[in-house]
């Protein structure tokens, strides 16, 4: 008697163990492939950043473009519909990524807000402080290796990871994964920074690369770029801007490695759209290779029967010589600060050295 209710209940547990197999293999198998539509929109805020991500219904933006912007980006995310963010991410306190928040943390509920552990004593920077007080917002940095969800989406936290004294190397640098889709975001980060996100021994391979400093030859090093090896890379620059950007070194080495290029001063505002396997956009990349620079930046030239004459930012403490477009022209103090227009030659016989990051 007691085998034969063994024997029962066992094939009773026989039958529901394979009634439930098919859900169980159907669930496995849906989970592994459940992976959200991706969109990352480059927003076209002119010389600044400010780019929108969404992905399975949670919004995210990483800057906000200058004080002038904001009102700009708040239109774009109403027409997409958003009414919340959960990530507010301001890469550095510079005010062409941080001016536009203040408009972005009032109209809108935010989850999170990650900033650069890198504070400004500046009048754009307190605005974004009072802003965070009054909606009770606590903005933290978070630490390098932390990950976070966006739907089906993965951000990985890759820097800053110590103290620097120029905001852009100080930059929040992320990578987002979507599925077999990879998104980098570095911010302002100069080469010292690259170097030490590298140092890290992170795999920073991304088909998309949101190129450092709005193309500025002043990151994306090649060594950089050779870990990065993107596909596509995408410029977020003003028309005409003073900085010169984007580079002509920088364009070069993209153009080298076959890599697309997309263009906000050319193109407007950029969407990309990631299914987990396969990226689309909804414009062609461009095809001028135009640098934002002259080909020989700061020249001038008074007639043809008069030398070619060059501006030069001089640092009087230091004893360098830099381009105008020079991102240390933008650290150095006004009192330090002297702009001649003459000859290389001359400059240098006047006791300057030139500087290693423009190489004047």
């Amino acid at each position: 008697m007691k085998k034969a209710y063994r024997t029962f209940i066992g094939l009773i547990l026989t039958a529901m163990v394979v009634l439930c197999l098919p859900g169980l293999k159907e669930f496995t198998a849906s989970s592994a492939a459940d992976t959200d539509k991706l969109e990352v929109h480059f927003i076209d805020v002119g010389q600044g950043d400010a780019t929108f991500i969404t992905c399975g219904g949670h919004s995210m933006l990483i800057d906000s473009g200058d004080d002038s912007k904001g009102t700009a980006v708040q239109n774009y995310l109403q027409k997409q519909k958003v009414q919340k963010l959960d990530y507010l991410i301001l890469t550095h306190p510079d005010a062409d990524h941080i001016g536009g928040a203040p408009v972005i943390i009032t109209k809108f509920e935010i989850d999170r807000v990650f900033v650069s552990n890198y504070e400004k004593d500046n009048r754009t920077y307190q605005k974004l402080i009072q802003a965070l007080d009054n909606k009770r917002l606590k903005a933290v940095t978070p630490d390098v290796g932390e990950t976070y969800r966006l739907g089906s989406a993965k951000i990985t936290v890759l820097a800053p990871d110590r103290i620097y004294d120029n905001p852009n190397d100080a930059s929040l640098g992320l990578l987002i994964e979507n599925g077999d889709n990879r998104f980098l975001f570095t911010g302002d980060a100069e080469e010292p920074a690259e170097n030490d996100i590298l140092n890290n021994q992170a795999d920073i391979s991304a088909d998309v690369y949101h190129v450092g400093h709005h193309g500025s030859r002043t990151s994306t090093s090649e060594k950089f770029f050779n870990a990065v090896k993107p596909a596509y890379a995408v410029i977020s620059c003003g028309e005409d801007n003073a900085y010169g950007h984007p580079h002509a070194q920088t364009l070069n080495l993209f153009r080298a490695n076959a890599v697309e290029v997309y263009r906000t001063d050319e193109q407007g505002s950029i969407v990309a759209v990631s299914d987990g396997t396969q990226i689309s956009w909804n414009c062609s990349p461009s095809t001028t290779w135009k640098p934002g620079e002259p080909s020989d930046p700061g020249f001038q030239k008074k007639s043809d029967n008069c030398p070619t004459q060059i501006t030069y930012i001089c640092n009087t403490n230091t004893k360098k010589f830099h381009y105008p477009s020079c991102s240390s022209v933008c650290q150095m103090s006004g009192k330090n600060k002297k702009t001649v227009t003459i000859s290389r030659d001359e400059v240098i016989a006047q006791g300057y050295a030139p500087c290693k990051k423009c190489n004047p």
